[in-house]
């Protein structure tokens, strides 16, 4: 069973930085693509960035200089560190799995996600 936990969400400033991170167990995250979500209240979810099974990172066009995706296959962990944080990054944050080593944006192609991590910027 896959079971997703994420952690590192917290309430910053702008301009301040926050290192998200989500630990697996069930699933083997050198093989799959991996990605990180959020959801802002009356938003839906968008992707934020994703890593592939070969490692190619893609991001959205608004956090692309500013986040960084990235895995530790040893540890199975996925992290998302984030720098010069703005209120608009204000949203839920869900670690996802996929069962295929490419994928799209869409949530459709994880079938596992974490409970999710909030993270607050203030202005």
């Amino acid at each position: 069973q896959v079971h997703l936990v994420e952690s590192g969400g917290d309430s910053v400033q702008a301009g301040g930085s926050l290192r998200l991170s989500c630990v697996a167990s069930g699933v083997t995250y050198r093989r799959y693509c991996m990605g990180w979500f959020r959801q802002a209240p009356g938003k839906e979810r968008e992707e934020v960035a994703r890593i592939d099974g070969d490692g190619a990172t893609r991001y959205v066009d608004s956090v692309k200089g500013r986040f960084t995706i990235s895995k530790d296959n040893a540890k199975n962990t996925l992290s998302l560190q984030m720098n010069s944080l703005k209120p608009e990054d204000t949203a839920m944050y869900y670690c996802a799995a996929s069962t295929w080593p490419y994928c799209s944006g869409s949530p459709s192609d994880f079938p596992y996600w974490g409970q999710g991590t909030q993270v607050t910027v203030s202005s």
